[in-house]
């Protein structure tokens, strides 16, 4: 397994293996291998950016059975996606701005992250993954009162990308077998959500394949793959951890 960062250093982007409490610094980039350059920085006086630049987030809805459940929810016979725009990426450690248009409730969404390494367009599932660089934790925050305001035309765009509202990160971890991993989100250090990713109704496999029938994916695009249960509302200066072994933990502040 191998832990990617991407951070800024002497005012300048710069990638990384990420080994215990220090930075590796590579040159070229991640999804070409890159070569170390005898660089290195402490993980503790890193600036971190968004592990990649994706050119879109694709994001999930209803993709967990034990939610679904709960809620009532029909399970949904193809994904229900929408998009999250450049403008709402955030790395970790960075603010999550409150937005100025809107006074309503605003909730985190801990999830898995899948992160594209290769281009690939209508590929079938048993070749999916063979695209995929990696996986890293996100936290799709929403402005959940927007969704239904309008009877008439349901939100998603505006209540999913205000400024800061797509937390990626911290790092892009290779080698994992996505089905193993457990999502877990603190709320100022209290757990709030703790699930496995093979509850999944539609698996990282499955996603990659049906969503690149219906747009290309390039490198560095993210695939959220949805929440569970446990989503609830945040205040201004609350702190949300997803963390997921074996990738690590995105930390933002709300407000």
């Amino acid at each position: 397994m191998t832990l990617w960062a991407r951070i800024e250093l002497d005012g300048r982007p710069c990638v990384g293996k990420v080994e215990g409490e220090t930075i590796h610094l590579h040159d070229g980039g991640m999804f070409e291998g890159g070569n170390a350059n005898g660089r290195s920085i402490p993980v503790a006086e890193a600036r971190w950016l968004t592990p990649t630049v994706p050119t879109k987030m694709v994001a999930l809805w209803n993709n967990f059975r034990a939610a679904a459940e709960k809620n009532g929810w029909a399970i949904p016979a193809e994904p229900l996606t929408f998009i999250k725009t450049p403008n709402a990426f955030n790395a970790h450690g960075q603010p999550i701005p409150a937005p100025k248009s809107y006074d309503g409730r605003v909730v985190y969404e801990g999830e898995l992250g899948i992160v594209i390494g290769k281009a690939c367009t209508a590929v079938p599932v048993d070749a999916a993954l063979d695209h995929v660089f990696g996986y890293t934790c996100v936290n799709d925050v929403t402005a959940l009162e927007l969704l239904q305001r309008d009877p008439s035309f349901p939100q998603w765009t505006r209540a999913k990308n205000f400024d800061g509202f797509g937390c990626i990160g911290p790092v892009v971890a290779t080698g994992l077998d996505p089905l193993t991993l457990t999502v877990r989100t603190l709320v100022n250090g209290r757990e709030r959500q703790n699930y496995r990713i093979d509850d999944m109704i539609f698996s990282p496999a499955e996603l990659v394949s049906r969503i690149s029938h219906d747009m290309t994916l390039v490198p560095g695009d993210v695939i959220a793959c949805g929440t569970s249960l446990g989503v609830m509302p945040i205040k201004p200066g609350t702190v949300v951890e997803v963390t997921i072994d074996g990738i690590g933990t995105l930390r933002n502040q709300y407000g």
